[in-house]
């Protein structure tokens, strides 16, 4: 409230003008002025545009925290099932707290996440400590279970659910506030991270940041991953021989192996990571799907491997940016893959250089790199620290290095916010 207060203390001209129903452009100047007239000469905004931008900014967090409730809670699955809801039946079916609930719906609906539909309020009880029968719900305490707080039912939204609750969806986005979640968590060990040098471990980010990450990937590995690599017909050679080796480094969950192996059903697939309980979790997934012949999970920094016998194509999805050895795992691949072989990096769609202000993904990936990548790679001394915008002449410069002789941009388009390589050697 200080930042509001402030900004509102401070008041110049352009405050008048508006208390006077003037309309104000971005910059918090009369909008009547003569764009470019009296913008700051530094190049930014003025306070009270800044002001006004950076609560908009603290307005979407809280949005973003509160989804993360509503994802951990069960709440917005409760809704997507069984509502409308009031803030009592939505406790009970999820076996919370229903002032907390009440709470929590009303600012859903104050941010338009939910919708709001009343419903007559009950007989009143005969009891004396339960209100006289003309008690107006409007004038009861909100804590009386006959007052309009605890009657008022909620609703999600049919496209609102499928963003916060559908896993199948492209759409799905409740990963995001999850990560949000498993970062607030480390934000002391973050802090002490940014005075040191050292990093925050991806073990220490914990169960929000492991499933975030697997459940923000799967639905496009699962849907999109195989059509995307039909496309890219030396790729898909490769994949399709009888008996083709596949590899896939830092595979996570192993969302990304499956889909190879279902995309590929003469192919071998083993996927490497260094998290244990993220093999744990890709191991189960296998034997579910009844891949478990065709499919097997190992524990193993990259760097170290060394093949029996060659692979036919490698892969490392979204995983070469947080190395902290990056050169060294790519000239393994490049050693365990058969000449003419396929190895193929999926990293994120940054643009090509530095500008500011930067487009989404660049913001995007800056957050992730900030708060998560980049704390991550550090936690590994020595470490390149390449953080999450790894631009593709960073990674061209690695493939070099690594004894490939160049890459490929690939033409894979529409693939969420990442990018397809193939580094060629």
């Amino acid at each position: 409230m200080a930042a509001i207060e402030s900004s509102t203390s401070e008041s110049t001209a352009s405050d008048d003008a508006a208390g006077a129903g003037l309309p104000r452009d971005a910059t918090g100047t009369d909008s009547s002025t003569p764009r470019g007239a009296g913008l700051p000469a530094d190049g930014g905004l003025s306070a009270d545009a800044f002001a006004d931008q950076f609560l908009g900014a603290w307005l979407g967090t809280v949005d973003v925290m509160a989804a993360h409730l509503g994802d951990r809670l069960g709440w917005y699955r409760a809704l997507a099932a069984s509502g409308p809801l009031t803030s009592s039946e939505l406790a009970h079916t999820t076996g919370t707290a229903e002032r907390f609930a009440r709470e929590w719906l009303e600012q859903q609906a104050g941010s338009g996440i939910v919708v709001v539909q009343e419903r007559p309020s009950p007989s009143p009880a005969p009891h004396a400590d339960e209100g006289a029968p003309g008690d107006d719900p409007d004038d009861l305490h909100p804590d009386h279970p006959r007052s309009t707080a605890r009657t008022r039912a909620y609703a999600l939204p049919t496209g609102h659910a499928e963003v916060l609750t559908d896993e199948a969806s492209l759409l799905y986005l409740a990963p995001l506030a999850r990560f949000v979640g498993a970062i607030a968590a480390r934000m002391p060990q973050l802090l002490e991270a940014y005075r040191t040098g050292n990093g925050v471990s991806w073990e220490q980010f914990g169960e929000d940041a492991r499933e975030a990450q697997s459940d923000a990937n799967r639905p496009w590995f699962t849907q999109r991953l195989a059509p995307a690599l039909a496309g890219l017909p030396a790729v898909h050679d490769a994949l399709s021989m009888p008996g083709a080796r596949v590899l896939d480094v830092g595979c996570g969950f192993g969302w990304s192996t499956l889909a190879l192996a279902r995309a590929y059903p003469q192919a071998v697939v083993h996927g490497l990571d260094v998290d244990l309980p993220s093999l744990d979790a890709a191991r189960t997934a296998a034997a579910e799907e009844g891949l478990g012949d065709r499919v097997t999970f190992e524990h193993l920094d990259a760097a170290r491997l060394e093949a029996a016998e060659p692979y036919d194509a490698a892969f490392a999805f979204e995983c070469v940016h947080d190395l902290p050895h990056p050169v060294e795992v790519l000239a393994s691949l490049r050693r365990a893959v058969r000449p003419g072989g396929a190895v193929v990096v999926m990293d994120e769609a940054v643009a090509d250089e530095f500008s500011a202000p930067a487009d989404d993904i660049d913001r995007l990936m800056y957050g992730y790199s900030l708060f998560v990548c980049l704390p991550d790679g550090l936690s590994t001394s020595p470490s390149a620290g390449t953080g999450t915008v790894m631009r593709t002449s960073m990674l061209r410069r690695y493939a070099l290095d690594a004894g490939f002789t160049g890459l490929d941009v690939l033409p894979v388009d529409d693939f969420a916010a990442f990018r397809f390589y193939q580094l060629m050697h």
